[in-house]
C-alpha cells in the first residue's frame, strides 16, 4: 500500500483533507432547491462506499508498505472491523444530523457550529489515545490546546453571526444550532473508533489488525449499512417541510444522483488523504488539521452562496474574527508537533 512517512507532506495531505471535507456540502447545495437531503443522503452514502472500494484496490494494493487491501482482509479480526464499523455508524448519525441543519441553517452556520464542536472535542479524544498508547502527550501542549482555545472562540463568534441573521430573517436559529451541535458531538467520536481498528505500526494510538485502507473500507462500510436504519427515520419524521417518501428517490434524474455520489467521493476522498499521512503525524494532529473544514465552508457559504447578504451592519466584522480564529488555531495546532 501508499502511505506518507514524511510530516511536511503529511500537513499538505492533511490541508487537501481539509479542503475535501470543508467542500463536500456544495454538493448538497446544488440540488437542495430540487431535492430534499434525505434522498441526496442515499447517493451520499453509496459514493463514500464506491470511492472507499476503489482506493482499497488501488492505493491500499499498491507499492512496498504493509500489506495490500485482500491479504490484510484475510489476516483481520472481527474486533478491529466492528471497531472500524462502529465509526461509520457513529459518523453516519452525527453527519445526518449534519446535514439537517445545514439543510435548516445554512453552510455557514452548521459547519462552524456542528463541525467546530466535532474539531474541539475530536482533537481531545485523539490526543488522549495518543497519551494511552505513548503514556506521554506529544508535542507542545501549550500550542495545541491555546489553538483549541481560539477555536472555541471561533465557535462563539459563528453562533452571535447566527443570531444577528436569524433576528433579520426570521429563520429558525434554536433548530438549526440544536441540530449543528448534537451533530458536533457525535462525529467527534468517529475518527477515534477507526483508528484504534488500525494496527499500531501504522499509527500512534492504534490497538487494531488493519491497515489505513481497510479500516476506512470498513468504515464506509458501517455507513451504507447504517443509513439503512437512520436515513428512513429522517424521511419519516423530517426537521423541515414534509415527509419524504422512498418513492421520490427513484424519480430522481441523473444529475441530481450524481450530485450525491459526487458528494461522497468528495468527503472520502479526505479520509483517504487523512489516513494515508496520519502515521506521520499522530492521530490528534491530522484529526486537527483535517476537521478543520469549517474554514474551508465559511468561506464557500459567504462568498459563494452568499448566505449571510442580507444579515445587519457590524455581522461582516464578527465573520472576519471568527475567520481569523480558525486560522490562529490550525496554525498553533500544525506547531504543536
Amino acid at each position: 500500500m501508499i502511505i506518507i512517512g514524511n510530516y511536511t507532506i503529511a500537513i499538505l495531505f492533511f490541508l487537501m483533507a481539509m479542503i475535501s471535507w470543508g467542500s463536500w456540502a456544495n454538493t448538497q447545495k446544488m440540488s437542495e432547491k430540487t431535492w430534499r437531503f434525505e434522498l441526496f443522503y442515499w447517493d451520499f452514502s453509496l459514493g463514500l462506499l464506491l470511492f472507499a472500494t476503489l482506493c482499497a484496490f488501488t492505493l491500499g494494493s499498491f507499492g512496498t508498505e504493509g500489506r495490500s487491501f485482500l491479504e490484510d482482509i484475510r489476516q483481520a479480526d472481527s474486533t478491529s472491523i466492528i471497531y472500524a464499523m462502529l465509526g461509520g455508524a457513529i459518523w453516519n448519525l452525527g453527519t445526518l444530523l449534519l446535514v439537517a441543519a445545514i439543510a435548516v441553517a445554512g453552510l455557514s452556520v452548521g459547519f462552524p457550529i456542528g463541525g467546530g464542536i466535532a474539531w474541539v472535542l475530536g482533537i481531545l479524544v485523539n490526543y488522549m489515545l495518543v497519551i494511552l498508547d505513548r503514556g506521554k502527550p506529544e508535542g507542545d501542549p501549550f500550542l495545541m490546546f491555546s489553538g483549541i482555545a481560539f477555536i472555541i472562540a471561533a465557535i462563539v463568534l459563528s453562533m452571535f453571526s447566527y443570531r444577528r441573521l436569524a433576528k433579520q430573517t426570521s429563520k429558525p436559529s434554536l433548530k438549526g444550532i440544536v441540530l449543528s451541535v448534537c451533530a458536533g458531538l457525535l462525529i467527534a467520536f468517529f475518527y477515534g473508533f477507526v483508528v484504534k481498528s488500525i494496527d499500531n505500526t501504522f499509527v500512534k494510538g492504534g490497538t487494531g489488525s488493519l491497515t489505513p485502507y481497510t479500516a476506512v473500507f470498513f468504515f464506509s462500510v458501517g455507513i451504507f449499512i447504517s443509513s439503512f436504519f437512520f436515513n428512513p427515520i429522517f424521511m419519516r419524521y423530517p426537521v423541515q417541510g414534509s415527509r419524504v417518501r422512498m418513492a421520490e428517490y427513484w424519480k430522481g434524474n441523473i444529475k441530481t444522483h450524481f450530485s450525491g455520489i459526487l458528494g461522497g467521493f468528495i468527503w472520502m476522498l479526505g479520509m483517504v488523504m487523512s489516513f494515508m499521512a496520519v502515521g506521520a503525524a499522530d492521530p490528534a494532529i491530522s484529526y486537527a488539521l483535517s476537521n478543520a473544514a469549517p474554514v474551508v465552508a465559511i468561506l464557500w457559504g459567504i462568498f459563494v452562496w452568499k448566505e449571510f447578504k442580507e444579515a445587519p451592519a457590524g455581522t461582516n466584522r464578527l465573520l472576519l474574527l471568527m475567520f481569523i480564529s480558525y486560522l490562529i488555531g490550525l496554525t498553533l495546532i500544525t506547531l504543536s508537533h
